[in-house]
C-alpha cells in the first residue's frame, strides 16, 4: 500500500508496503515489463512509460509526473489496496497462508483492457517468454515509438491501428494460428460487438460470456482478461499449475475447471483472484509436481 510519496526533481520517491518488483512483474500477469537491473524494471502502458527502482526503504519512479502517477499508475499498480488485509482474508488454511507469505510482495496489476485482451489471446498454449516476444513484435509493427532514456519503446496498437489487418499481415509477428484470433478480436471490437471499455462495469457472468464471443477466448483466457484487465477479483483462471495445486490441496481428486472455480468461489469468494495469484506464483516458482505446498 502506498504510505507516502514526494517529488525530487524528475523522480518520485514512494514508500510502498508489500510490493516486490520481481514477484509482481514476473508473475505471468503482464508482458511489457523488462528487468533492467536486479532492483529495477521498466514498462510501458498506453503511452505512459514507468521506470521503477527499489532503493533501500523506498521506490524511485522515473519517466512519469505527479499527475500521471496519481491518475494512472496508482491504479495500475494497485497502490491504494492494503495487501496485508488481503493476505489475512485469503489465508483460510495453512497451504494458502504459506503461498501468500512466499509471494508477500505480489500485487495484481490493473492493466488496460484492450492490451490485456490481446495479450492473453496470444497466451493460448504459450509460455511467458514467447508471449512477451509476440506482444513486443505486435507493438513494434503497429504501435507508435516513444523515446525514453535513449531507448525506443513502442505503444501497444489500438484497435483502430489494427483495423483491416489480415493473418498474412501478421505473419512477421509469428503468432501462428493465433493471428486469426487477433483479426477476429479487432473486427468484433471495431464493429461494436465487444467493447473492452465496458468490461469493468459488467457482472462476472456477463463479462465472461461477452469475452467468449471472440474466437480463441475460452474460460481460462476470459478469466485472465477479466482479472488482470478489469479488476474482477472473483476470477480464478485455471491453468496447469492452478489445476494441480487446487486439486491436490482442496479437492483430493481430479476435477473439471468449472468444479475448481466453484471450489475457489466457496473458499474465497470475491478474493479468489488474489488466492489464485499466490498459488500460481508459488507452484510455478517451485515447479510443483504434486501441488503440495511445504
Amino acid at each position: 500500500m502506498l504510505k507516502d510519496y514526494s517529488i525530487h526533481g524528475e523522480e518520485i520517491h514512494a514508500v510502498i508496503t508489500q510490493f516486490d518488483l520481481y514477484q509482481t512483474f514476473e508473475s505471468g500477469q503482464c508482458f511489457r515489463w523488462n528487468q533492467m537491473t536486479p532492483n529495477r524494471y521498466m514498462g510501458i502502458s498506453l503511452d505512459h512509460v514507468l521506470d521503477v527502482e527499489k532503493r533501500e526503504d523506498r521506490f524511485v519512479l522515473r519517466g512519469t509526473d505527479r499527475n500521471t502517477f496519481e491518475e494512472y499508475w496508482m491504479d495500475y499498480l494497485d497502490l491504494k489496496r492494503d495487501y496485508a488485509a488481503i493476505v489475512k482474508a485469503v489465508s483460510v488454511e495453512e497451504s494458502i497462508s504459506k503461498a501468500a507469505a512466499y509471494g508477500w510482495g505480489l500485487r495484481i496489476l490493473l492493466q488496460e483492457e484492450w492490451e490485456t485482451m490481446i495479450s492473453f489471446i496470444l497466451s493460448s498454449n504459450n509460455n511467458v517468454k514467447r508471449i512477451k516476444n509476440l506482444v513486443e513484435g505486435l507493438s513494434h509493427k503497429y504501435g507508435r515509438p516513444i523515446q525514453y532514456g535513449g531507448r525506443t519503446l513502442y505503444t501497444f496498437p489500438r484497435p483502430e491501428e489494427l483495423q483491416g489487418v489480415t493473418c498474412e499481415d501478421l505473419a512477421p509477428v509469428r503468432c501462428g494460428y493465433r493471428a486469426s484470433y487477433i483479426v477476429d478480436a479487432v473486427e468484433k471490437v471495431m464493429g461494436g460487438r465487444v467493447d473492452p471499455k465496458t468490461l469493468r462495469s459488467l457482472s462476472y457472468q456477463e463479462g465472461i460470456r461477452k469475452l467468449m464471443e471472440i474466437k480463441g477466448v475460452g474460460p481460462k483466457v476470459a478469466d485472465c482478461i477479466f482479472l488482470y484487465g478489469a479488476g474482477k477479483y472473483e476470477s480464478y483462471p485455471v491453468d496447469v499449475w492452478v489445476k494441480r495445486v487446487t486439486e491436490s490441496i482442496y479437492m483430493k481428486r481430479d476435477a473439471t475447471a468449472a468444479e475448481i472455480k466453484k471450489r475457489a468461489d466457496d473458499l474465497w469468494g470475491d478474493l479468489a483472484g488474489f488466492a489464485q495469484q499466490y498459488l500460481f506464483y508459488y507452484a510455478r516458482e517451485n515447479n510443483l509436481k504434486t501441488g503440495e505446498i511445504i
